[in-house]
């Protein structure tokens, strides 16, 4: 991998460091040639520090350590994104990122769906909300309605009419995230039994 040190005239880099699971970005920091090839050499990412003027391993303190998955270079040859597994918060605030975010594994429209069903299961009647009703009927009927959902997207399938298939997928997810909440999981807790069994 070349990288272009001397771009900026001071020997060092910008390293955005991006967790690998999540990928939402941690921190920024600096490395020269010295800090990438100990980076290369340990795994455990290690930066020029600016303020101390020496090498730096995050973590070396406080046992947060990045350890490195993957390096990456901008198409300029002078801007590193570096893929790690965070051990702890990033941040030296004890945040676990720079930007004092949590950095959770985030999917998208259905991350915020599940929030939304959180917020209909707690504060909603089900006289005013679907979602608060079928909690009242308690789990027998949620998974009712999973299993109803699960024939309808079968059979859609088996016909030509992509639409209808797409609505009863949706349908059956939607349901589906229902029950995992009735059930007391998240889409985080089925991520994790996924990537065991990878």
């Amino acid at each position: 991998m070349e990288v272009d040190f001397n771009k900026n005239g001071d020997g060092l880099v910008p390293v955005i460091i991006q967790d690998a699971v999540t990928k939402n970005i941690l921190m920024l920091g600096y490395m020269n040639q010295e800090s990438l090839d100990r980076t290369l050499e340990t795994k455990k990412v290690t930066f020029f520090s600016r303020s101390k003027q020496r090498l730096w391993t995050k973590g070396e303190e406080s046992g947060n350590f990045l350890h490195l998955e993957d390096i990456k270079n901008d198409c300029d040859q002078d801007t590193l994104l570096i893929l790690a597994n965070p051990v702890g918060p990033t941040c030296h605030t004890g945040s676990d990122t720079c930007w004092g975010e949590k950095n959770v594994s985030s999917f998208g429209f259905l991350s915020k769906l599940e929030q939304v069903i959180e917020q209909r299961r707690t504060s909603a009647i089900g006289e005013t909300s679907y979602v608060a009703s079928l909690f009242e009927k308690g789990i027998n009927k949620i998974a009712q309605k999973v299993g109803e959902e699960a024939i309808e997207t079968v059979i859609e399938a088996k016909d030509n009419n992509d639409e209808l298939f797409l609505n009863e997928s949706a349908d059956l997810l939607f349901h589906y995230l229902i029950l995992l909440q009735a059930k007391g999981f998240t889409l985080k807790d089925i991520e994790k039994v996924l990537k065991e069994r990878h």
